[in-house]
């Protein structure tokens, strides 16, 4: 069973939604804003947000920064706009995900579902990748610099796993959406961009000049061969 903690200012919406994802199995903590949401993940521990993008005080994607800056937890972004401005900004800020409201209770689940899914450990029997001075271990779900960990969200360490076990091939937005995020729809290339800007930020010596994740004009993402 997986704990949710929602954070959403209309009272109407959050008790139905909750009511909805605690009858599909998950245990919901509502927050009515993003200081109580923020407050709630320091105290509890949580599997996946679902945030609101708009909300009085600090909104969603202030929200989203604050929580990325002191946990790696999944971050699922609640939008009522389905404005390309409004979901690049949320998944800059971090969001591994965006559901657009009214979110259908089962479509969210499934998403849910999913990022749990890419957050469970690998098998042991799996190979250890070195990104220039990075240590990539799918068995731990850990990348590392020497002796310190370099921190990823789940999203963040599939794509990058991903990349890794194909190296030197360059590799689609689509199947990238496929393979990492699974979803039976065709998805996003705008979550696979984010990720990888992301990921540059924390792979890349130069991230404005990278020399690890290489872009395939037309086609995708290639992690170079070393």
């Amino acid at each position: 069973m997986s704990h949710l903690l929602l954070v959403e200012d209309d009272a109407g919406v959050a008790e139905l939604l909750a009511l909805a994802m605690r009858s599909l199995g998950h245990t919901v903590t509502v927050a009515p804003d993003g200081y109580a949401g923020l407050d709630a993940l320091d105290k509890e521990t949580v599997d996946v947000v679902l945030l609101d993008v708009m909300m009085p005080g600090i909104d969603g994607f202030e929200t989203a920064r604050r929580m990325r800056a002191r946990s790696q937890v999944p971050i699922v972004m609640l939008t009522a706009r389905s404005d390309p401005v409004d979901i690049v900004a949320g998944l800059e800020c971090g969001a591994d995900d965006y559901v657009t409201k009214p979110a259908e209770p089962r479509v969210l689940d499934a998403r849910v579902k999913a990022i749990l899914r890419r957050a469970t450990p690998a098998p042991e029997d799996v190979v250890v990748h070195r990104i220039g001075d990075l240590v990539l271990d799918p068995g731990a779900r850990k990348l590392s610099r020497g002796a310190s960990e370099v921190p990823l969200t789940p999203t963040e360490f599939d794509v990058l796993a991903e990349l890794a076990d194909h190296r030197g091939q360059a590799l689609s937005r689509h199947q990238l959406l496929q393979r990492v995020w699974g979803y039976g729809y065709a998805g996003d290339s705008r979550l696979v961009d984010a990720v990888i800007q992301r990921l540059r930020t924390k792979v890349e010596p130069a991230p404005a000049r990278p020399t690890h994740i290489q872009t395939v004009r037309g086609v995708g993402y290639r992690l170079e061969r070393p």
